[in-house]
């Protein structure tokens, strides 16, 4: 009874080290063991229990910063609830991305959450400061000590304006700087900023980093490096980025390229996004086609996409190049439609430009003929369906007309090598600085 007593007064983490000394477990096994199991039940669920993480999102979010950061949280088994401060579940994001959030911040108010981080872009950074729901609850959040983070534009637009970055240590994006200044202790130049309680970074090409920083917050770095290692994220952040390429040739299009990225249940949402992002940036014009019933598909990690129009409506459409996402959900419904397969193939046929990411080089155009002759690659654990697998340790590989990459951190790599093919290297590599690239 004096180990019991003694036992309900401890700190989680006490109980934690006390449990798991040698004396205590000797005491407990003795005396009360049905007392040990309930305590040693109850340090396994306070250790494995998910984070509750709130991701909120506005009408001209930067997708890429929202959707990476959901994404990359939910591998870490957090519990991610993305937040509308609009009046309705849907936003529209810039570059024409749609996403349908879970639930609107009204709904969020009473929830005790582990972490708060808000994407940047313009105006959703300011949309996102002017929600009053928003800002009280960042405010009882850092007053409570739990954790809050920022990217791109909101670590000095909404942030910095609730007074929530004084005396810290902070970055955001580089023409956003002279904004921060006089809100925080001191502006960095890194690409993630850690000073306690609050995370910030510099835009979407830093988003993984970030993303991933966060998971270690939560969870620790172990949890961070096992998340992390199947993202196949870059190493080289400074250096230019580079692209392996065979059979060169120049690709065409008449006036502005026309470019289809079909989306499914099941796929990997970050690719997606980064793809459709970067290429309307390059002012392609891009259709983003479901090739279920409906408009609306739910993606690997949850997060809810609306296309622009159904795969039979794109399918009377004329296309300079078709670019798939990843995602194994995904990337099964592309291999088992017959009408894209069929689009590929006349792709193909006319010598015309098509692609593939992650699991789709492997489990859409392999099977169907579409990679015979090419160097490619794809994700690391996809690489034994290929039928070439010479070059599969490259990031991005383009031989003629098909171009291939690896995984979600190659994704802003492989559609600015697509840029790339399309306008030249420069127009690529001003693309690359404007994202954070390099």
């Amino acid at each position: 009874m004096v180990i019991s007593l003694h036992l309900c007064h401890v700190t989680n983490h006490s109980l934690l080290l006390l449990l798991h000394s040698p004396l205590a477990n000797n005491l407990l096994t003795r005396t009360v063991p049905s007392l040990k199991k309930r305590f040693f039940t109850t340090a396994a669920t306070m250790s494995s229990s998910p984070k509750k993480v709130l991701v909120p999102i506005a009408n001209g979010s930067e997708p890429m910063e929202a959707v990476i950061t959901i994404d990359v949280l939910r591998r870490s088994g957090a519990d991610v609830t993305v937040a509308s401060v609009e009046k309705q579940l849907r936003v529209d994001a810039c570059h024409g991305v749609k996403i349908v959030a879970d639930s609107l911040i009204s709904h969020c108010n009473d929830t005790v959450f582990d972490l708060i981080t808000l994407p940047g872009g313009l105006p959703g950074a300011t949309n996102l400061k002017d929600c009053g729901i928003l800002e009280n609850m960042m405010k009882k959040q850092a007053a409570d000590g739990r954790l809050y983070a920022a990217v791109c534009a909101s670590p000095a637009v909404a942030l910095g304006s609730w007074g929530l970055l004084k005396g810290l240590k902070a970055t955001c994006y580089p023409s956003f700087m002279e904004q921060l200044a006089p809100s925080c202790g001191t502006t960095v130049e890194s690409r993630v900023q850690k000073d306690g309680i609050v995370v910030t970074s510099r835009g979407p090409g830093t988003t993984m980093e970030f993303a991933v920083a966060l998971v270690e917050q939560l969870y620790g770095k172990e949890k961070a490096d096992e998340v992390a290692g199947p993202l196949v994220m870059r190493s080289n952040h400074g250096d230019e980025y580079t692209i392996t390429e065979f059979n060169p040739m120049k690709w065409t299009f008449d006036s502005g390229p026309q470019i289809l990225v079909p989306i499914a249940n099941g796929s990997e949402e970050m690719e997606a996004v980064m793809i459709i992002d970067i290429l309307r940036r390059a002012k392609a014009n891009v259709v983003v086609a479901s090739v279920e019933d409906k408009l609306e598909i739910v993606a690997s990690r949850k997060v809810k996409l609306v296309a622009d129009m159904l795969l039979d409506e794109a399918a009377k459409l004329a296309f300079d190049l078709i670019v798939v996402p990843g995602g194994l959900g995904g990337a099964q419904a592309f291999a088992n439609s017959e009408k894209l397969v069929n689009l590929l193939k006349k792709q193909k046929e006319s010598n015309r430009p098509y692609g593939a990411i992650c699991a789709s080089p492997a489990l859409v155009l392999e099977p169907h003929g579409l990679l015979k002759g090419k160097k490619t690659t794809a994700f690391p654990a996809m690489c034994g369906k290929l039928s070439d697998q010479s070059e599969v340790e490259n990031r991005v590989v383009v031989d003629g007309n098909v171009i291939t990459s690896r995984g979600p951190g190659t994704s802003i790599e492989f559609a600015l090598a697509i840029v790339e093919k399309f306008f030249w290297r420069n127009k690529a590599l001003e693309l690359a600085k404007i994202l954070l690239v390099s």
